[in-house]
């Protein structure tokens, strides 16, 4: 679940990326299609008014009587166009009573330059007022030009930084989402497999119990008749002991002396019982193997038989003492070997799951330690683009003041030059018009018409003004800027350090999840070498146990039988000495 959230956060995170960088790149594309064109547009205005002011600086000084109407028409043409088609770039460029002058001339540019020129006029021809306009005009174009191609270089920059930032986080994250989805998938393979352990664990566990459950049932049978037969060998062995009793008691003895009263005959009938006796024993012996039982059958030929006897029921106890010991041995084994396979199991399962842990906390110890060392990165950069950004706005702030004082200084110099300018002309008005009394006595001969000033002039004073209103637009559109750029710097510094905030303090959280889980893979490590240490308890004592029991187990049936049939001869062969001639008595019984 974790990884899958993670992964599907970096898909939006991709995706988020992805769509500001195809906003950004259609925005770009925008700009750069308006860029061409007004670009285009400039160079074409640029190249007509250059063309223009070629052909009217060719006849300049009252040359323009001579000048071809098909240029003085193409110079027209030139002029109407761009004033129609840059209305707005040259609103405010262009003076009211310029645009007067270029209305005249655009209404009729033949007769603008007809009339002959008088003394006033050839101080100052009309065709300096249209080559100024139009070298304004040029100027300004020019101007334009290079401000917008400085922009699109700006805007070009700004772009391509950003697409390469976008880039990075896009690859960056990719790079994630692969990572992740690898592990994903890795973590997915494990899960199926620890299922299907569980599976098999499982199954392997209902057949551990069914076994159990049938290994109960038998030994519980098998414990019912053993039961059983040691009852009725109990009872078997009473009667017996209570009929050798019987026959071996002082009354039966007397009894059976004054039946059969010959002394000879009784000793006969102690060595045929002997002999018998004997052959049982030996027959039991070779069959079993056992030198024991060959050793009594001499004993049986030549001791009394009261130490004979005895000798049987010596063995008989050792016989019995070792069969139960044996039948307490084997369960032992049983017991243990369950136990032993028990505990094996149990601790192999714990051994699994400690290895799965500790897989796990290595790729949470690997994971963090990677994200920790990203976040450091990514810290580190932002501190870099914080230093650019303060060694950038300082920069334009060294520039804002360099611009605002050029600004200044140019607007205090236009000013000085402007009211030089109307001091003049207002002055020399003012003299020719206390100039206008005329002598008494007869007119006097024509000379000078009345003085006016320059046509020019105004334009000129117009033009500085203009400039000086243009310097202080360039001033307070600095200042706004300079405004701005602080503005936006001050947001990006709070941004940053916010983002370095937040990424620090994940930092923090990562690197005490990183502690704990690798304490926890400590500890884990330990539990498993303890584990193994176990198992490997567990291999040794199984080891054990199997040199101690595996004969025993494997024997115990024919042991049992074998050492059964031990004692059944042995007591049959104490009771021929008891009383040979009694067999068929007993055997009836």
């Amino acid at each position: 679940a974790r990884l899958n959230t993670e992964i599907k956060n970096l898909e939006s995170e991709v995706a988020k990326n992805q769509e500001a960088l195809d906003k950004a790149t259609a925005i770009r594309e925008k700009q750069l299609a308006e860029f061409n064109a007004e670009e285009k547009d400039l160079l074409e205005s640029i190249s007509a008014l250059k063309a223009a002011v070629t052909v009217l600086s060719k006849h300049q000084g009252g040359a323009f009587l001579q000048l071809p109407q098909s240029h003085i028409l193409s110079v027209a043409a030139t002029l109407q166009h761009e004033m129609s088609s840059h209305s707005d770039l040259l609103r405010g460029i262009i003076t009211p009573s310029q645009k007067r002058a270029v209305a005249s001339f655009i209404q009729a540019p033949q007769d603008y330059f007809d009339a002959k020129p008088t003394f006033k006029q050839s101080y100052a021809p009309q065709s300096g007022e249209i080559f100024g306009i139009l070298t304004q005009m040029l100027e300004t174009f020019e101007a334009n030009l290079s401000q917008s191609q400085k922009e699109e270089m700006e805007n070009q920059k700004a772009y391509e930084d950003l697409k390469a930032a976008k880039e990075d986080e896009i690859a960056a994250g990719q790079e994630q989402i692969d990572k992740k989805t690898a592990e994903l998938a890795d973590t997915d393979e494990k899960n199926a497999q620890a299922k299907e352990d569980i599976e098999d664990t499982k199954k392997s566990l209902s057949a551990d119990e069914e076994f159990l459950m049938m290994l109960k049932e038998k030994c519980s049978m098998t414990d019912k008749e053993w039961e059983e037969r040691q009852k009725t060998r109990q009872l078997e062995m009473e009667a017996v002991s209570k009929a050798l009793a019987v026959l071996s008691g002082d009354d039966a003895h007397d009894l059976f002396t004054r039946t059969f009263n010959p002394a000879f005959l009784q000793m006969s009938r102690q060595d045929s019982r002997r002999v018998e006796a004997s052959r049982v024993l030996l027959k039991a012996a070779k069959k079993l193997d056992n030198p024991k039982l060959s050793n009594l059958a001499y004993r049986v030929r030549l001791d009394a038989f009261t130490r004979v006897k005895k000798a049987i029921d010596d063995m008989v106890a050792q016989l019995l003492k070792e069969k139960a010991d044996e039948i307490k041995h084997k369960d032992f084994c049983v017991d243990e070997f369950n136990t032993n396979q028990l505990q094996t199991e149990k601790k192999e399962r714990e051994k699994s799951d400690l290895i799965a842990k500790i897989e796990d906390l290595e790729m949470t110890i690997k994971a963090l330690t990677e994200a920790i060392a990203k976040l450091k990165d990514e810290i580190a950069e932002m501190q870099v683009q914080m230093k650019r950004a303060g060694e950038d706005r300082e920069q334009e702030n060294k520039e804002f003041q360099t611009t605002v004082a050029d600004q200044r200084e140019t607007q205090r110099l236009l000013k000085a030059a402007l009211s030089i300018l109307q001091d003049f002309y207002g002055k020399k008005a003012a003299l020719l018009q206390g100039r206008k009394q005329e002598p008494a006595g007869p007119p006097p001969p024509p000379g000078f018409e009345a003085y006016k000033k320059n046509a020019a002039s105004g334009g000129v004073m117009d033009m500085i003004q203009q400039i000086i209103s243009d310097a202080k637009a360039m001033e307070s559109e600095a200042i706004r800027s300079e405004e701005d750029a602080q503005k936006a710097y001050e947001d990006f510094v709070k941004e940053t350090n916010a983002s370095i905030e937040a990424k620090s303090k994940e930092i923090v959280n990562k690197s005490e999840q990183k502690a704990k889980a690798e304490t926890d893979f400590v500890e884990t490590k330990e539990a498993k070498e303890a584990v193994m240490l176990e198992l490997e308890q567990l291999s040794n004592y199984n080891a054990e146990l199997h040199q101690s029991c595996d004969f025993v187990m494997k024997n115990f049936d024919l042991r049992q039988t074998a050492r059964d049939e031990e004692v059944e001869a042995l007591k049959q062969a104490k009771a021929i000495l008891s009383g040979a001639k009694f067999e068929e008595f007993l055997q009836g019984a």
